[in-house]
């Protein structure tokens, strides 16, 4: 026969108590936020997905209360809210730190460096993929693609892009927002805290001066498609890493007025190099 040591945790299976409730004070202010959000679906329960995001803006994450929090607002029950919290990956499940730097690990970003950034960030930052730094200040993770093949690799800090970075220029991006110093996104609003994302991705607008104006352009690489469709002349885009800026367009813009992509584009094809077509056209069907 066995027996347990006193000492030790035994779990049997109990459900977990009923989470606590947020201090008056903010469960009243977060109540006037979430009616507003309610307010503009047609039924309330579409208002799930920007009701997380206000609570996450609240603590940095969704608890176990926010979702409490959740259900009731809307009348569902909280499996119902905890089914959709984690689904997403934008929805935080433990604290996390004020700045969310996360590393792009897809195909063309990982070839281009995604790993080896993602790599020597663990080791700079004495951290593993989804942890925090003992500062509070940076949570690391890798993450999907996130659209923006043409300036591999990307790093994300809280969803603002930090195009064609290097493991050096990643490990000086995180030491700068340890410490407090400026941080500019490459393309995009300024950089706020993870809170401060929150509130905006739950629909209230950015308030401070010039966010909303410094929206993020696509690059060059990224219209060829475009400008081939409206039947424009297209011409090589050089990455300004390649220190060739001779071989840029003369009507692109310069390094520093709008950022170029690491790729050249477009190869020569039957579409941009008529001298050069693919095969015999035929109309679609014949």
């Amino acid at each position: 026969m066995t027996t347990t040591p006193a000492n030790s945790e035994v779990s049997l299976g109990m459900p977990q108590l009923p989470a606590p409730d947020f201090p008056a004070d903010v469960r009243a202010r977060l109540e006037t936020d979430a009616k507003e959000i309610i307010a503009r679906y047609p039924g309330s329960r579409s208002a799930l997905l920007p009701l997380l995001h206000l609570v996450q803006s609240e603590e940095g994450y969704v608890s176990r209360t926010g979702m409490a929090f959740c259900a009731d607002q809307l009348g569902l029950t909280t499996a119902e809210v905890t089914a959709v919290a984690t689904f997403y990956t934008m929805y935080r499940r433990k604290p996390s730190g004020d700045y969310q730097v996360g590393v792009c690990t897809n195909t063309l970003c990982a070839v281009m460096g995604g790993d080896a950034i993602f790599d020597e960030l663990k080791q700079h930052l004495g951290v593993g993929n989804d942890e925090t730094t003992e500062d509070g200040k940076v949570t690391l993770e890798h993450i999907e693609c996130n659209a923006a093949c043409d300036f591999a690799p990307v790093v994300m800090v809280n969803w603002e892009f930090f195009d064609n970075q290097t493991p050096d220029s990643a490990k000086q991006l995180v030491d700068d927002l340890r410490e407090g110093r400026p941080v500019a996104p490459t393309r995009g609003a300024p950089l706020c805290t993870y809170k401060e994302t929150a509130r905006i991705l739950a629909g209230f607008p950015d308030e401070r001066p010039g966010a909303v104006e410094a929206t993020g352009g696509a690059g060059p690489a990224s219209l060829i498609g475009l400008r081939l469709a409206r039947g424009e002349s297209t011409q090589r885009v050089v990455s300004p890493r390649g220190g060739d800026d001779a071989a840029a367009p003369k009507d692109a813009p310069q390094p520093g007025s709008q950022h170029l992509s690491s790729h050249d584009a477009p190869q020569d094809t039957s579409a941009s190099d008529p001298a050069h077509p693919a095969g015999p056209a035929a109309e679609e069907g014949e």
